[in-house]
């Protein structure tokens, strides 16, 4: 079973059981505090991935960095513990999130500028995401200063590209025919 596969597998019976505990909101917590640790440490994130640790080291390190956690959490480690399946946690963790955002009606946007939106473009960006998406959302501004000017706009699987860098690219294509 590959990795992606195995994660979302993880995520669903995870997500299934918060929903029947009535811990939901508890676990999404928990699970957003585990990715943005494993994401902003990269020590632990090499910890985790390393085939040299033995899985029960593991288990026990993560049991103690996350002791504030939900059983359910603590579950989840004793899972990948009895299946050796350590490197997949922060894939299940990222699943999981996605999984109850789409529960619960909202819907990841991805907005990348070359500036940090200011209150204009944000009304802009807003503006465009109404025609996409009716869901609630929450935007994500990725800093990128190589699209020059404008915005890219990523919905799930639509992508809106109104950058500076795009349209010179399309105006040298039809110059160039």
């Amino acid at each position: 079973m590959s990795g992606t596969r195995a994660a979302i597998r993880y995520a669903k019976a995870f997500l299934d059981l918060a929903i029947s505990a009535g811990n939901e909101q508890e676990v999404y917590k928990d699970m957003a505090l585990i990715s943005s640790t494993i994401k902003g440490n990269e020590e632990l994130n090499n910890f985790i991935q390393n085939p040299t640790i033995s899985v029960s080291v593991k288990e026990s390190a993560l049991t103690e960095v996350f002791a504030n956690t939900t059983g359910l959490i603590k579950s989840l480690f004793r899972l990948l513990f009895e299946n050796k399946r350590f490197e997949i946690l922060e894939e299940i963790v990222s699943q999981y999130i996605a999984l109850s955002d789409e529960s619960n009606g909202l819907q990841l946007v991805k907005v990348t500028t070359a500036t940090p939106m200011d209150s204009a473009l944000e009304a802009k960006v807003s503006a465009k995401i109404k025609e996409f998406s009716d869901k609630k959302i929450t935007i994500v501004n990725i800093i990128d200063p190589s699209i020059i000017g404008g915005f890219i706009l990523r919905i799930g699987d639509k992508q809106y590209n109104a950058s500076l860098a795009n349209s010179l690219q399309v105006l040298k294509k039809e110059l160039s025919n």
